[in-house]
Protein backbone atom coordinates (compact mmCIF):
# COMPACT_ATOMS: atom_id res chain seq x y z
CA UNK A 1 0.00 0.00 0.00
CA UNK A 2 3.01 2.32 0.35
CA UNK A 3 2.93 2.99 -3.39
CA UNK A 4 -0.75 3.95 -3.51
CA UNK A 5 -0.62 6.73 -6.10
CA UNK A 6 -3.25 7.65 -8.72
CA UNK A 7 -1.41 8.78 -11.85
CA UNK A 8 -4.19 10.63 -13.68
CA UNK A 9 -7.17 12.51 -12.25
CA UNK A 10 -9.78 14.56 -14.14
CA UNK A 11 -12.93 15.09 -12.03
CA UNK A 12 -14.37 17.61 -14.52
CA UNK A 13 -14.68 14.82 -17.12
CA UNK A 14 -18.21 13.57 -16.45
CA UNK A 15 -17.55 10.10 -17.86
CA UNK A 16 -14.44 9.66 -15.71
CA UNK A 17 -16.29 10.99 -12.70
CA UNK A 18 -19.28 8.69 -13.17
CA UNK A 19 -17.31 5.52 -13.87
CA UNK A 20 -14.48 5.86 -11.37
CA UNK A 21 -13.80 9.29 -9.94
CA UNK A 22 -16.79 9.77 -7.66
CA UNK A 23 -16.33 6.46 -5.87
CA UNK A 24 -12.65 7.11 -5.19
CA UNK A 25 -13.22 10.74 -4.19
CA UNK A 26 -15.96 9.87 -1.72
CA UNK A 27 -13.85 7.14 -0.11
CA UNK A 28 -11.01 9.58 0.42
CA UNK A 29 -13.46 12.18 1.73
CA UNK A 30 -14.83 9.94 4.50
CA UNK A 31 -11.43 8.99 5.87
CA UNK A 32 -10.18 12.54 5.51
CA UNK A 33 -13.10 13.61 7.70
CA UNK A 34 -12.12 11.04 10.34
CA UNK A 35 -8.53 12.25 10.57
CA UNK A 36 -9.50 15.92 10.52
CA UNK A 37 -12.14 15.25 13.19
CA UNK A 38 -9.52 13.89 15.58
CA UNK A 39 -7.22 16.78 14.69
CA UNK A 40 -9.86 19.33 15.69
CA UNK A 41 -10.47 17.52 18.97
CA UNK A 42 -6.79 17.68 19.87
CA UNK A 43 -6.48 21.30 18.73
CA UNK A 44 -9.33 22.36 21.01
CA UNK A 45 -8.28 20.04 23.82
CA UNK A 46 -7.39 22.90 26.15
CA UNK A 47 -10.88 24.38 25.94
CA UNK A 48 -11.76 21.23 27.91
CA UNK A 49 -8.63 20.92 30.05
CA UNK A 50 -9.15 24.41 31.54
CA UNK A 51 -12.51 23.24 32.91
CA UNK A 52 -10.60 20.70 35.02
CA UNK A 53 -8.18 23.35 36.32
CA UNK A 54 -9.66 24.42 39.66
CA UNK A 55 -8.13 26.77 42.27
CA UNK A 56 -5.48 24.17 43.13
CA UNK A 57 -3.83 24.87 39.76
CA UNK A 58 -3.27 28.53 40.67
CA UNK A 59 -4.20 29.91 37.22
CA UNK A 60 -6.58 32.87 36.92
CA UNK A 61 -9.10 33.36 34.05
CA UNK A 62 -6.70 35.58 32.08
CA UNK A 63 -4.06 32.85 32.30
CA UNK A 64 -6.52 30.26 31.04
CA UNK A 65 -7.52 32.47 28.11
CA UNK A 66 -3.83 32.78 27.26
CA UNK A 67 -3.45 28.99 27.29
CA UNK A 68 -6.19 28.49 24.73
CA UNK A 69 -4.88 31.46 22.73
CA UNK A 70 -1.51 29.73 22.44
CA UNK A 71 -3.09 26.63 20.94
CA UNK A 72 -5.10 28.79 18.54
CA UNK A 73 -2.01 30.70 17.38
CA UNK A 74 0.09 27.62 16.65
CA UNK A 75 -2.83 25.96 14.87
CA UNK A 76 -3.12 28.97 12.59
CA UNK A 77 0.59 29.19 11.79
CA UNK A 78 1.08 25.52 10.90
CA UNK A 79 -1.73 25.63 8.35
CA UNK A 80 0.54 27.14 5.71
CA UNK A 81 3.17 24.35 5.66
CA UNK A 82 0.46 21.72 6.06
CA UNK A 83 -1.19 23.01 2.89
CA UNK A 84 1.94 22.50 0.80
CA UNK A 85 2.76 19.16 2.42
CA UNK A 86 -0.06 17.45 0.49
CA UNK A 87 1.58 18.05 -2.87
CA UNK A 88 5.06 17.31 -1.54
CA UNK A 89 4.28 14.00 0.19
CA UNK A 90 0.85 12.95 -1.11
CA UNK A 91 -2.54 13.39 0.54
CA UNK A 92 -2.69 9.85 1.89
CA UNK A 93 0.89 9.87 3.16
CA UNK A 94 0.53 13.24 4.86
CA UNK A 95 -2.77 12.23 6.46
CA UNK A 96 -1.04 9.23 8.02
CA UNK A 97 1.82 11.36 9.34
CA UNK A 98 -0.37 14.21 10.60
CA UNK A 99 -2.60 11.73 12.43
CA UNK A 100 0.29 9.91 14.11
CA UNK A 101 1.85 13.23 15.15
CA UNK A 102 -1.22 13.95 17.30
CA UNK A 103 0.11 11.39 19.77
CA UNK A 104 2.81 13.90 20.80
CA UNK A 105 0.57 16.65 22.29
CA UNK A 106 -1.87 14.10 23.70
CA UNK A 107 0.81 12.15 25.53
CA UNK A 108 2.45 15.39 26.69
CA UNK A 109 -0.85 16.63 28.16
CA UNK A 110 -1.36 13.24 29.81
CA UNK A 111 2.05 13.62 31.46
CA UNK A 112 1.68 17.18 32.83
CA UNK A 113 -2.04 17.51 33.64
CA UNK A 114 -1.91 17.82 37.43
CA UNK A 115 -1.69 20.58 40.07
CA UNK A 116 1.84 21.80 40.72
CA UNK A 117 2.91 21.79 37.06
CA UNK A 118 4.44 25.14 36.14
CA UNK A 119 2.43 27.55 34.03
CA UNK A 120 5.20 27.67 31.43
CA UNK A 121 4.94 23.91 31.00
CA UNK A 122 1.20 24.17 30.43
CA UNK A 123 1.77 26.88 27.81
CA UNK A 124 4.34 24.72 25.99
CA UNK A 125 2.05 21.68 25.95
CA UNK A 126 -0.92 23.79 24.84
CA UNK A 127 1.24 25.03 21.97
CA UNK A 128 1.89 21.43 20.88
CA UNK A 129 -1.82 20.81 20.43
CA UNK A 130 -1.79 23.48 17.73
CA UNK A 131 -0.59 20.90 15.20
CA UNK A 132 -4.12 19.52 15.25
CA UNK A 133 -5.24 22.76 13.62
CA UNK A 134 -2.91 22.12 10.70
CA UNK A 135 -4.82 18.95 9.78
CA UNK A 136 -7.67 21.11 8.50
CA UNK A 137 -5.51 22.87 5.90
CA UNK A 138 -3.96 19.72 4.48
CA UNK A 139 -7.29 17.91 4.48
CA UNK A 140 -9.13 20.72 2.66
CA UNK A 141 -6.35 21.09 0.09
CA UNK A 142 -6.40 17.35 -0.53
CA UNK A 143 -10.18 17.04 -0.89
CA UNK A 144 -10.34 20.16 -3.07
CA UNK A 145 -8.26 18.28 -5.66
CA UNK A 146 -10.55 15.23 -5.68
CA UNK A 147 -13.89 16.89 -6.51
CA UNK A 148 -15.24 18.77 -9.56
CA UNK A 149 -16.12 22.43 -9.21
CA UNK A 150 -19.88 21.74 -9.23
CA UNK A 151 -19.56 19.65 -6.04
CA UNK A 152 -16.85 21.52 -4.15
CA UNK A 153 -19.29 23.42 -1.93
CA UNK A 154 -20.85 20.18 -0.70
CA UNK A 155 -17.59 18.21 -0.45
CA UNK A 156 -15.54 20.92 1.27
CA UNK A 157 -18.46 21.78 3.54
CA UNK A 158 -18.86 18.15 4.56
CA UNK A 159 -15.12 17.69 5.04
CA UNK A 160 -14.85 20.82 7.17
CA UNK A 161 -18.08 20.17 9.06
CA UNK A 162 -17.13 16.60 9.90
CA UNK A 163 -13.79 17.88 11.15
CA UNK A 164 -15.36 20.69 13.14
CA UNK A 165 -17.55 18.19 14.98
CA UNK A 166 -14.34 17.17 16.74
CA UNK A 167 -14.80 20.32 18.84
CA UNK A 168 -18.14 19.40 20.48
CA UNK A 169 -17.16 15.73 20.68
CA UNK A 170 -14.10 16.41 22.84
CA UNK A 171 -16.27 18.72 24.95
CA UNK A 172 -18.86 15.95 25.34
CA UNK A 173 -16.12 13.56 26.44
CA UNK A 174 -15.04 16.14 29.01
CA UNK A 175 -18.64 16.55 30.18
CA UNK A 176 -19.02 12.79 30.58
CA UNK A 177 -15.86 12.58 32.68
CA UNK A 178 -16.73 15.58 34.86
CA UNK A 179 -20.33 14.44 35.27
CA UNK A 180 -19.44 10.89 36.33
CA UNK A 181 -16.07 11.19 38.07
CA UNK A 182 -15.71 14.88 38.89
CA UNK A 183 -13.22 17.52 37.75
CA UNK A 184 -10.14 15.74 39.07
CA UNK A 185 -9.68 13.17 36.28
CA UNK A 186 -8.60 15.03 33.12
CA UNK A 187 -6.30 12.19 32.04
CA UNK A 188 -9.31 10.02 31.22
CA UNK A 189 -10.24 12.42 28.41
CA UNK A 190 -6.72 12.12 27.02
CA UNK A 191 -6.75 8.35 27.34
CA UNK A 192 -9.90 8.16 25.20
CA UNK A 193 -8.15 9.86 22.30
CA UNK A 194 -4.96 7.83 22.15
CA UNK A 195 -6.52 4.77 20.43
CA UNK A 196 -8.66 7.03 18.20
CA UNK A 197 -5.53 8.71 16.87
CA UNK A 198 -4.06 5.33 15.99
CA UNK A 199 -7.35 4.31 14.31
CA UNK A 200 -7.34 7.45 12.12
CA UNK A 201 -3.77 6.77 10.98
CA UNK A 202 -4.47 3.11 10.18
CA UNK A 203 -7.63 3.95 8.19
CA UNK A 204 -5.75 6.58 6.17
CA UNK A 205 -3.06 4.02 5.35
CA UNK A 206 -5.59 1.41 4.24
CA UNK A 207 -8.22 3.43 2.40
CA UNK A 208 -6.83 6.75 1.13
CA UNK A 209 -4.92 7.64 -2.06
CA UNK A 210 -2.25 10.06 -3.25
CA UNK A 211 -2.90 12.08 -6.41
CA UNK A 212 0.18 12.28 -8.64
CA UNK A 213 -1.11 15.31 -10.61
CA UNK A 214 -1.24 17.42 -7.42
CA UNK A 215 2.08 19.23 -7.21
CA UNK A 216 3.35 22.23 -5.33
CA UNK A 217 3.40 25.26 -7.53
CA UNK A 218 5.52 28.14 -6.26
CA UNK A 219 4.26 30.32 -9.07
CA UNK A 220 0.65 29.65 -8.09
CA UNK A 221 1.41 30.40 -4.43
CA UNK A 222 3.02 33.73 -5.32
CA UNK A 223 0.17 34.58 -7.67
CA UNK A 224 -2.39 33.76 -4.98
CA UNK A 225 -0.54 35.95 -2.47
CA UNK A 226 -0.62 38.88 -4.91
CA UNK A 227 -4.29 38.41 -5.77
CA UNK A 228 -6.49 40.81 -3.74
CA UNK A 229 -9.28 38.21 -3.62
CA UNK A 230 -7.06 36.00 -1.45
CA UNK A 231 -6.92 38.73 1.16
CA UNK A 232 -10.58 39.64 0.89
CA UNK A 233 -11.50 36.00 1.46
CA UNK A 234 -9.02 35.82 4.34
CA UNK A 235 -10.91 38.64 6.09
CA UNK A 236 -14.26 36.95 5.46
CA UNK A 237 -12.88 33.66 6.74
CA UNK A 238 -11.73 35.40 9.92
CA UNK A 239 -15.38 36.33 10.42
CA UNK A 240 -16.71 32.82 9.84
CA UNK A 241 -14.19 30.17 10.84
CA UNK A 242 -12.23 32.50 13.14
CA UNK A 243 -15.43 33.15 15.05
CA UNK A 244 -16.28 29.45 15.21
CA UNK A 245 -12.94 28.32 16.59
CA UNK A 246 -12.50 31.34 18.86
CA UNK A 247 -15.94 30.92 20.42
CA UNK A 248 -15.41 27.16 20.72
CA UNK A 249 -12.25 27.70 22.74
CA UNK A 250 -13.67 30.48 24.92
CA UNK A 251 -17.33 29.57 25.53
CA UNK A 252 -16.80 27.41 28.61
CA UNK A 253 -14.48 29.95 30.23
CA UNK A 254 -16.94 32.77 29.55
CA UNK A 255 -19.71 30.79 31.25
CA UNK A 256 -17.52 30.09 34.27
CA UNK A 257 -16.07 33.59 34.55
CA UNK A 258 -19.03 35.81 33.69
CA UNK A 259 -21.96 33.68 34.79
CA UNK A 260 -20.38 31.74 37.66
CA UNK A 261 -21.09 28.30 36.23
CA UNK A 262 -19.36 25.28 37.77
CA UNK A 263 -17.14 23.09 35.55
CA UNK A 264 -19.98 20.59 35.16
CA UNK A 265 -22.55 23.28 34.37
CA UNK A 266 -20.23 24.90 31.84
CA UNK A 267 -19.34 21.59 30.21
CA UNK A 268 -23.01 20.67 29.90
CA UNK A 269 -23.61 23.78 27.77
CA UNK A 270 -20.43 24.37 25.77
CA UNK A 271 -20.82 21.51 23.28
CA UNK A 272 -24.24 22.53 21.92
CA UNK A 273 -23.13 25.55 19.87
CA UNK A 274 -20.07 23.92 18.26
CA UNK A 275 -22.12 20.80 17.48
CA UNK A 276 -24.83 22.75 15.67
CA UNK A 277 -22.27 24.93 13.91
CA UNK A 278 -20.43 21.85 12.67
CA UNK A 279 -23.52 19.96 11.53
CA UNK A 280 -24.85 22.89 9.53
CA UNK A 281 -21.59 23.62 7.71
CA UNK A 282 -22.37 21.29 4.76
CA UNK A 283 -25.75 23.05 4.52
CA UNK A 284 -23.88 26.32 4.01
CA UNK A 285 -21.95 24.67 1.19
CA UNK A 286 -25.14 23.29 -0.40
CA UNK A 287 -26.90 26.65 -0.18
CA UNK A 288 -23.86 28.29 -1.75
CA UNK A 289 -23.87 25.71 -4.57
CA UNK A 290 -27.50 26.61 -5.28
CA UNK A 291 -27.78 30.34 -4.61
CA UNK A 292 -24.19 31.58 -4.77
CA UNK A 293 -21.60 31.74 -2.02
CA UNK A 294 -21.49 35.54 -1.88
CA UNK A 295 -25.23 35.85 -1.28
CA UNK A 296 -25.24 33.26 1.51
CA UNK A 297 -22.12 34.78 3.07
CA UNK A 298 -23.62 38.29 3.14
CA UNK A 299 -26.85 37.04 4.71
CA UNK A 300 -24.81 35.14 7.28
CA UNK A 301 -22.78 38.17 8.36
CA UNK A 302 -25.89 40.34 8.69
CA UNK A 303 -27.49 37.67 10.88
CA UNK A 304 -24.27 37.29 12.92
CA UNK A 305 -24.31 41.01 13.66
CA UNK A 306 -27.92 40.71 14.87
CA UNK A 307 -27.10 37.68 17.05
CA UNK A 308 -24.14 39.55 18.54
CA UNK A 309 -26.51 42.37 19.45
CA UNK A 310 -28.62 39.83 21.36
CA UNK A 311 -25.52 38.58 23.19
CA UNK A 312 -24.49 42.14 24.14
CA UNK A 313 -27.95 42.79 25.56
CA UNK A 314 -27.89 39.52 27.52
CA UNK A 315 -24.38 40.20 28.80
CA UNK A 316 -25.42 43.60 30.17
CA UNK A 317 -28.64 42.21 31.66
CA UNK A 318 -26.85 39.11 33.08
CA UNK A 319 -29.50 36.90 31.46
CA UNK A 320 -28.03 33.44 30.91
CA UNK A 321 -30.97 32.05 28.85
CA UNK A 322 -30.87 34.96 26.38
CA UNK A 323 -27.06 34.81 26.31
CA UNK A 324 -27.14 31.11 25.43
CA UNK A 325 -29.76 31.71 22.74
CA UNK A 326 -27.71 34.44 21.09
CA UNK A 327 -24.43 32.56 21.39
CA UNK A 328 -25.91 29.36 19.97
CA UNK A 329 -27.28 31.34 17.03
CA UNK A 330 -23.76 32.71 16.45
CA UNK A 331 -22.36 29.19 16.29
CA UNK A 332 -25.01 28.09 13.78
CA UNK A 333 -24.34 31.13 11.60
CA UNK A 334 -20.58 30.64 11.67
CA UNK A 335 -21.19 27.11 10.39
CA UNK A 336 -23.29 28.37 7.49
CA UNK A 337 -20.67 30.99 6.71
CA UNK A 338 -17.85 28.46 6.87
CA UNK A 339 -19.51 26.39 4.18
CA UNK A 340 -20.36 29.31 1.91
CA UNK A 341 -16.93 30.99 2.08
CA UNK A 342 -15.15 27.77 1.15
CA UNK A 343 -17.48 27.43 -1.83
CA UNK A 344 -16.50 30.94 -2.89
CA UNK A 345 -12.74 30.34 -3.05
CA UNK A 346 -12.60 27.85 -5.96
CA UNK A 347 -15.46 29.69 -7.67
CA UNK A 348 -13.63 33.01 -7.59
CA UNK A 349 -10.47 31.65 -9.17
CA UNK A 350 -12.45 29.68 -11.77
CA UNK A 351 -14.34 32.84 -12.69
CA UNK A 352 -11.07 34.74 -13.07
CA UNK A 353 -9.72 31.99 -15.33
CA UNK A 354 -12.81 32.30 -17.54
CA UNK A 355 -12.36 36.07 -17.63
CA UNK A 356 -8.84 35.52 -19.00
CA UNK A 357 -10.32 33.73 -21.99
CA UNK A 358 -9.78 30.15 -20.81
CA UNK A 359 -12.55 27.59 -20.95
CA UNK A 360 -13.28 23.95 -20.25
CA UNK A 361 -10.57 21.94 -18.54
CA UNK A 362 -8.01 24.75 -18.98
CA UNK A 363 -10.15 27.11 -16.88
CA UNK A 364 -10.92 24.38 -14.36
CA UNK A 365 -7.25 23.45 -14.01
CA UNK A 366 -6.19 27.05 -13.46
CA UNK A 367 -8.99 27.51 -10.91
CA UNK A 368 -7.89 24.40 -9.00
CA UNK A 369 -4.25 25.47 -9.16
CA UNK A 370 -4.80 28.93 -7.68
CA UNK A 371 -7.58 28.03 -5.23
CA UNK A 372 -5.50 25.19 -3.81
CA UNK A 373 -2.59 27.59 -3.28
CA UNK A 374 -4.86 30.22 -1.73
CA UNK A 375 -6.68 27.90 0.67
CA UNK A 376 -3.71 27.39 2.96
CA UNK A 377 -3.13 31.10 3.40
CA UNK A 378 -6.83 31.87 3.78
CA UNK A 379 -7.21 29.07 6.33
CA UNK A 380 -4.21 30.29 8.33
CA UNK A 381 -5.33 33.92 8.41
CA UNK A 382 -8.87 32.86 9.22
CA UNK A 383 -7.72 30.77 12.16
CA UNK A 384 -5.89 33.81 13.51
CA UNK A 385 -9.36 35.26 14.00
CA UNK A 386 -9.80 32.68 16.74
CA UNK A 387 -6.67 34.05 18.41
CA UNK A 388 -8.06 37.58 18.18
CA UNK A 389 -11.31 36.48 19.82
CA UNK A 390 -9.50 34.76 22.70
CA UNK A 391 -7.25 37.79 23.26
CA UNK A 392 -10.24 40.15 23.09
CA UNK A 393 -12.00 38.12 25.78
CA UNK A 394 -8.85 38.08 27.89
CA UNK A 395 -8.52 41.87 27.70
CA UNK A 396 -12.23 42.45 28.29
CA UNK A 397 -12.34 40.27 31.40
CA UNK A 398 -9.11 41.79 32.73
CA UNK A 399 -10.47 45.32 32.44
CA UNK A 400 -14.17 44.97 33.25
CA UNK A 401 -14.80 41.43 34.45
CA UNK A 402 -17.25 40.76 31.59
CA UNK A 403 -17.04 39.97 27.89
CA UNK A 404 -19.31 42.84 26.79
CA UNK A 405 -16.53 45.02 25.35
CA UNK A 406 -15.24 42.07 23.33
CA UNK A 407 -18.68 41.46 21.85
CA UNK A 408 -18.95 45.10 20.75
CA UNK A 409 -15.70 44.67 18.82
CA UNK A 410 -17.03 41.49 17.19
CA UNK A 411 -20.23 43.31 16.17
CA UNK A 412 -18.18 46.03 14.46
CA UNK A 413 -16.11 43.44 12.60
CA UNK A 414 -19.19 41.62 11.29
CA UNK A 415 -20.36 44.98 9.94
CA UNK A 416 -17.05 45.32 8.10
CA UNK A 417 -17.38 41.78 6.67
CA UNK A 418 -20.94 42.44 5.49
CA UNK A 419 -19.87 45.62 3.71
CA UNK A 420 -16.85 43.94 2.15
CA UNK A 421 -18.87 40.99 0.82
CA UNK A 422 -21.46 43.28 -0.73
CA UNK A 423 -18.96 45.75 -2.18
CA UNK A 424 -16.62 43.20 -3.76
CA UNK A 425 -18.90 40.34 -4.83
CA UNK A 426 -22.46 41.62 -5.07
CA UNK A 427 -22.60 45.36 -5.73
CA UNK A 428 -21.03 45.32 -9.18
CA UNK A 429 -20.04 41.85 -10.47
CA UNK A 430 -16.88 41.99 -12.54
CA UNK A 431 -17.57 41.69 -16.31
CA UNK A 432 -16.57 38.36 -17.80
CA UNK A 433 -16.90 36.90 -21.31
CA UNK A 434 -20.32 35.53 -22.20
CA UNK A 435 -19.01 31.97 -22.19
CA UNK A 436 -17.94 32.37 -18.55
CA UNK A 437 -21.53 31.63 -17.44
CA UNK A 438 -20.55 32.75 -13.95
CA UNK A 439 -20.27 36.08 -12.16
CA UNK A 440 -18.83 36.82 -8.74
CA UNK A 441 -22.34 36.91 -7.29
CA UNK A 442 -22.60 33.18 -8.04
CA UNK A 443 -19.24 32.11 -6.63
Amino acid sequence: MAGRWIETWDPEDETFWREKGERVARRNLWFSVLSEHIGFSIWTLWSVMVLFMGPEYGIDPAGKFFLISTATLVGALVRVPYTFAVARFGGRNWTIFSAVSLLVPTLAAFWVMEPGTSYGTFVAVAALTGIGGGNFASSMTNINAFFPLRQKGWALGLNAGGGNIGVPVVQLVGLLVIGTLGASHPRIVLGVYLPLIVLAAVCAALYMDNLRPVKNDTGAALEAVRDPHTWVMSVLYIGTFGSFIGYSFAFGLVLQTQFGRTPLQAASLTFIGPLLGSLIRPVGGRLADRYGGARITLATFVAMAAATGVVIHASGAASLPVFLTGFTALFVLTGLGNGSTYKMIPGIFHTKALARGLDGEAAAARGRRLSGAAMGLIGAVGALGGLAINLAFRQSFQVSGTGTAAFWSFLAFYGVCSTLTWAVYLRRPAPVPARAQLGYAEV
